[in-house]
């Protein structure tokens, strides 16, 4: 399949990034099989970009599916850039690579495209993804995250993954990284909640100043996992100035939503387990908002998060969002 000039960006370190990813997280009391089928679906209807995660639980079924499309000929390994995480368990320098090689051997790939350390918040280190103590808190722990991103940078070296980058962090937390006189590889991206309410222009800026591209989450708003979503949160999809420029494009509000930020130079992971969806959200180089458009959805913005921050409430540097 021919990639359109329009459909990846250039990291920073020569890697070719699809601009629409698809992704895999779904609530844990949903069938894994569920993503496992949507992977197949995407893959068919064109996605080349799949974002996934330990903590998701679901690496071995989305490997397992990128693997049955590679082996009927839906595609090639190299035009499918898998995104993996590393949780906040295994931070400590002698748990990155490890971490890469379970989810390698979960995967049953011999590399991984992009491997982003998925939260600045560490946890105690261990193979329990939630550590709490006797009063059910979550106990955190403090590895210098320069150590971690050293470690990932021989798991690039060493072949086990081909670009790096992070995610909900911030920009001091970015900087951090940046300024380490013994960096070797910037970030290539910084993945983030971002959408209509919440569009990210300062955090984006900055980032662009580094030649670090901003890939957004919850594009379309979210789940609604009760675990992370405040329950009165408006719904994304159903904002009326968003509802009625779609109507007037012949569009679904979904498709608007993904190409203001498409439009912004911002890489979208929209997910979906309806096979119809999964297609619609995929259609969204065939048209164009015009200037005022783009003003117009500018102007929804209220630096709303859906994924709330209140289970690290305890975290001596909570709240992490006073800048962006």
């Amino acid at each position: 399949m021919e990639l359109r000039e329009d459909s990846y960006v250039t990291l920073n370190d020569g890697h070719k990034m699809p601009v629409i990813g698809f992704g895999t997280y779904a609530p844990l009391q949903l069938p894994k099989s569920l993503a496992e089928e949507g992977v197949k679906v995407a893959l068919e209807v064109g996605y080349r970009h799949i974002d996934c995660a330990f903590i998701y639980g679901n690496e071995v079924e989305v490997g397992r599916a990128i693997n049955q499309k590679i082996a009927d000929g839906t595609v090639k390994r190299e035009e499918v850039f898998y995104t993996g995480k590393l949780w906040s368990t295994f931070q400590a320098p002698d748990k990155v690579c490890p971490a890469v090689e379970k989810s390698l051997k979960d995967l049953q790939l011999d590399y991984i495209d992009l491997f982003i350390i998925h939260s600045p918040i560490e946890l105690k280190p261990g193979d329990n993804p939630f550590p709490v103590d006797e009063n059910g808190k979550l106990i955190y722990h403090n590895t210098d995250i320069r150590e971690t991103w050293k470690a990932l940078e021989e798991c690039k070296d060493a072949g086990l993954v081909r670009s790096i980058g992070v995610s909900n962090f911030n920009k001091s937390q970015v900087e951090l990284i940046l300024n380490n006189p013994e960096l070797k590889y910037k970030p290539v991206c910084n993945q983030v909640e971002c959408h209509i309410y919440l569009n990210q222009s300062k955090l984006q800026e900055f980032l662009k100043s580094h030649d670090i591209v901003l890939v957004g989450y919850s594009v379309l708003g979210s789940s609604r996992d009760e675990k992370w979503i405040d329950q009165n949160s408006p719904v994304l999809l159903e904002d009326p100035v968003l509802k009625s420029l779609a109507e007037k494009l012949g569009r679904t509000p979904a498709q608007v939503a993904m190409r203001f930020l498409l439009q912004r130079g911002i890489v979208v992971l929209a997910k979906s387990f309806t096979p119809a969806r999964i297609k619609q959200n995929f259609q969204v180089f065939d048209f164009q908002l015009s200037e005022d458009e783009m003003k117009t959805l500018e102007g929804l913005n209220k630096n709303m998060r859906y994924i709330s921050t209140l289970q690290w409430q305890d975290h001596p540097k909570y709240p992490f969002h006073d800048e962006y």
